[in-house]
């Protein structure tokens, strides 16, 4: 039976049985800041297990993709060397909110596993494990399920303390937990390992297919279990494991979705050999980047996108070991799009973005590769003891770009480990730097004990009526607040905006009677909105009827900026390609800044089609409109969706330009796009790999960078001596006069090189056998000295070259050995004592070396060196 009919067969079997099917969230979380990736199927619905989120189904059933890469979760060091870990996989899952428990849990389980409708699995071959103390699982399997009692096993507290156990789950050290029973399923007496439970449990002969989660109580802080009024069910069985037992094999790595990646691993790098482990890390490593790059993940020095690095370049090397001469990684997007394009569209219709940005990063390793192995293979030769070195670790990871985990796997092979007490000390002194913090920032991780929840009224008005439900004065709790106290305030109902999705939260002011708040900023906690600010006059009470208004100016702004960061981002996917995707954004009433996936620099030209496009819409003066509607309604309008977002089952979609632009935004607005005024755009960078950001600016703002431009027009043009409108040709002709006298100095420069060679042979000493040339050519660039050093050489025909020049606070510096004495002399060597005599550094080949330094009077010194040095090989 394939993966696909597997996958097909769970949705089916549970949507028979009354369950919504949900499909997959994206890898990257959007209700759980405390998780890298997605690691479980429960994950997108943690907050509806919470009771924080309600939906219209009580039973769901998905197949999840999941990553387990980094952080807690981290399978990544041993992919590839095990039947069954990987850094990608997908967990098929069925989920109980409140609705069947622990008896219907079970039965649909060994139903789908053993009945002949289904999967018809032999069900002699099944173990299972319930906790200790759960009687009432026990029971069901061996009672109703039928389950023989040589067959199950009940584990108790095994991991030191009461519910620290295999079958006791918890979500954290609070919150909702439970036990849990796990069905094993027996691979044969040909495969070593013992029954779960057994001393040998972690053999490869029983393998848990499929655990059943009962949410059953609440855990407080110190340790007091209680019933949770609504038990949940969370379940959860990979979609490998379950292939590799419906297949007949016992690897993972068999079954026919790693089959075909393997194999055409093979082909694209000319491999014969199909077994080799390499193959299985770049066909696992192929699942992972490529779904994560889909997810809008992109390779970079920090947090997720450092995963993804880390994930790629393990790819490569392994790729170099099997023979790879070029990047050939991105090469297996297409097969992973035919094998699992069906299931998962996203990637057939985003490979070539995935397999752009895949080949960008292989090319940049490929620079760091070889010469951080180099580094690595030379620090081994001189390695004493099995241990690498911490200090060795960090410098190839912070120097060349190494991750932790490659080290790792060339120290595996040659059985060796890593100080990772070291790297971690190296590591820590890194990330020592200071840090600052507004007097108004709230902690991000604020919960108030507050009942209810924030209306929130400003899409409709920007004044209204509140009382307050909440005050914390200096950041505690308190019931009052006086004059000049800094204060965050909580309403039940509120016009100011919260900080959310890129656009900065309202200011304003908060007043009653004797009272003014003024509100510098609004976040949210939770389901509350919380405005901080400072009272400007009078008390304020907890529980007190208030005024709440929005600075009726700003929120226009903001609004003005927020409305143009909707068509700018039309525009990016209009001009460069639909693979742009938003990275991130901040909507102030000053700017607006957007951050987008795009593997290259965005052209002038590519610039203002963009600018041209969005002031096209907004001189079409189109109303601005919002509806709110289910998620499959909006997905079939085409709307986009940002990466990361967490959307309940009623969305807000804002459309401009009738389908210009269609996204889900809870923001707020333009009535018309015309409102707009005018968008100019100030700044294109990048701010990591593959990641751009966009700066712009709208309305009276705009106008005002205008006006600059032309200002600054304006005394180029007097300082040129032209006018705008010959201004191009005045520019271009001074720029051509000045390439011309560069090119004059640089023939000067060669010419007084050469004529000055002569008479510096005349200073040549003879040391220790070695005609030695030590000189201060006062004036002379880098380049000068460079090409003189060639010139000296070849007249000398044997001898040692040292060159110096000063200018201001700088010296330059080249060592040159003709080729007959580098066996005795290295050039690299004397740079290295001349630079240090001068207070700098340097290096290079044994035959030509460069370096500076910042003490000019140290040059005798450094000349000095050179003669020393000969004087003694």
């Amino acid at each position: 039976m394939k993966s696909a009919a597997i996958r097909d067969a769970f949705i089916r079997y549970f949507e028979s049985k009354g369950h919504t099917p949900v499909a997959s969230s994206s890898l990257v979380p959007g209700n759980d800041p405390t998780l890298l990736f997605t690691n479980a199927g429960m994950v997108q619905f943690k907050d509806v297990f919470l009771g924080r989120d309600k939906r219209n189904y009580s039973r769901a059933v998905s197949s999840q993709r999941c990553v387990r890469a980094g952080g807690k979760h981290n399978d990544l060091e041993n992919v590839g060397y095990t039947a069954r870990h990987h850094t990608f996989f997908e967990m098929l899952g069925n989920f109980s909110f409140g609705d069947y428990f622990k008896r219907d849990a079970i039965l649909f389980a060994w139903e789908f596993l053993t009945s002949k409708e289904w999967l018809n699995i032999d069900s002699s071959r099944l173990w299972v494990t319930v906790y200790a103390d759960d009687d009432e699982a026990y029971k069901i399997w061996n009672e109703e399920v039928g389950v023989p009692a040589e067959r199950m096993v009940r584990i108790g507290d095994n991991k030191g303390a009461k519910y620290a156990s295999d079958n006791f789950w918890s979500m954290g050290d609070t919150g909702p937990c439970g036990p849990c029973t796990e069905i094993f399923y027996d691979h044969g007496e040909d495969v070593a390992g013992g029954p779960p439970g057994s001393p040998d449990e972690d053999g490869d002969r029983y393998i848990e297919i499929w655990n059943n989660v009962f949410m059953q109580f609440n855990r407080d802080a110190d340790g007091t279990m209680t019933e949770l009024p609504a038990p949940s069910v969370d379940t959860g069985m990979g979609l490998e494991r379950i292939s590799a037992v419906m297949q007949g094999v016992h690897s993972n790595y068999e079954i026919d979705l790693f089959d075909n990646l393997i194999a055409a691993t093979a082909r694209v790098l000319g491999v014969d050999d199909r077994q080799h482990t390499s193959l299985r890390v770049i066909a696992d490593h192929i699942r992972s980047c490529a779904f994560l790059i889909a997810d809008g993940v992109l390779p970079s020095n920090e947090g997720r996108g450092y995963v993804l690095r880390r994930i790629i370049r393990r790819a490569v090397r392994h790729g170099n070991k099997l023979g790879a001469t070029e990047p050939f990684f991105y090469k297996l997007v297409d097969a992973l799009a035919v094998e699992m394009g069906s299931a998962y569209p996203e990637l057939r219709e985003l490979q070539g973005a995935i397999e752009k940005a895949l080949l960008q990063e292989e090319e940049q390793f490929a620079k760091t590769l070889n010469q951080g192995m180099k580094i690595l293979e030379a620090d081994l030769s001189e390695l004493k003891g099995q241990q690498i070195p911490g200090e060795t670790v960090f410098r190839l990871y912070d120097t060349y770009g190494f991750p932790v985990d490659l080290t790792a796997d060339i120290a595996r092979e040659k059985d060796l480990t890593l100080d990772m007490d070291g790297f971690e000390a190296a590591m820590e002194a890194q990330r020592q730097r200071a840090r600052s913090a507004s007097n108004f920032k709230m902690d991000a991780d604020l919960r108030l004990d507050v009942d209810g929840a924030t209306t929130f009224t400003g899409y409709q008005s920007l004044s209204d009526n509140a009382k307050i439900i909440a005050l914390l004065r200096d950041g505690q709790p308190s019931e009052r607040a006086e004059e000049g106290d800094d204060v965050l305030v909580v309403l039940d109902r509120t016009p100011f905006y919260a900080e959310s999705g890129g656009q900065a939260g309202d200011c304003g002011v908060i007043r009653a009677e004797g009272l003014r708040i003024e509100v510098r900023d609004t976040q949210k906690a939770g389901d509350h909105f919380v405005h901080i600010g400072v009272v400007a006059t009078g008390a304020v009470v907890a529980g007190q009827a208030v005024d709440a208004e929005v600075d009726a100016s700003i929120r226009q702004s903001t609004a003005l900026n927020h409305s143009a960061t909707h068509l700018l981002h039309a525009a990016l996917r209009k001009v460069l390609g639909e693979h742009v995707a938003q990275k991130g954004s901040l909507v102030t009433a000053e700017r607006l800044r957007f951050d987008f996936a795009h593997g290259e620099a965005v052209t002038a030209e590519q610039l203002q089609k963009i600018e041209a496009m969005v002031n096209d819409e907004i001189r079409r003066n189109t109303a601005v409109e919002t509806v709110e509607t289910d998620i499959d309604s909006a997905k079939e309008r085409g709307a986009v969706m940002l990466f990361g977002e967490k959307y309940g089952d009623t969305v807000r979609v804002l459309s401009m330009g009738g389908d210009f632009s269609v996204e889900l935004c809870g923001g707020t607005h333009v009535r018309r796009t015309g409102d707009i005024g005018v968008m100019r755009i100030v700044a294109e960078s990048g701010i990591a790999a593959g990641v751009r950001r966009i700066e712009a600016v709208t309305g009276a703002e705009a106008l005002n960078e205008a006006g600059r431009d032309r200002s600054r027009l304006q005394s180029a043009c007097a300082a040129l001596k032209s006018t705008p409108e010959n201004f191009d040709a005045k520019l271009a002709q001074l720029l051509s006069s000045h390439r011309e006298q560069q090119k004059e100095l640089e023939r000067l420069k060669a010419k007084l090189a050469t004529a000055g060679s002569r008479d510096l042979l005349s200073e040549v000493e003879e040391i220790n056998g070695i005609s030695v040339l030590a000189v201060n050519m006062e004036g002379a660039d880098a380049k000068t000295l460079r090409d003189s050093m060639d010139q000296l050489k070849n007249k000398l025909g044997s001898g040692v070259v040292l060159l110096a020049s000063g200018e201001g606070e700088k010296v330059s510096l080249v060592a040159g050995v003709t080729k007959d004495l580098t066996g005795r002399c290295k050039a690299g060597d004397i740079m290295k004592q001349a630079a240090a005599a001068v207070g700098g550094k340097g290096g290079g080949r044994p035959d030509m070396a460069q370096g500076g330094g910042s003490d000019v009077a140290a040059i005798p010194a450094a000349l000095q060196s050179v003669k020393d040095y000969v004087n003694h090989v």
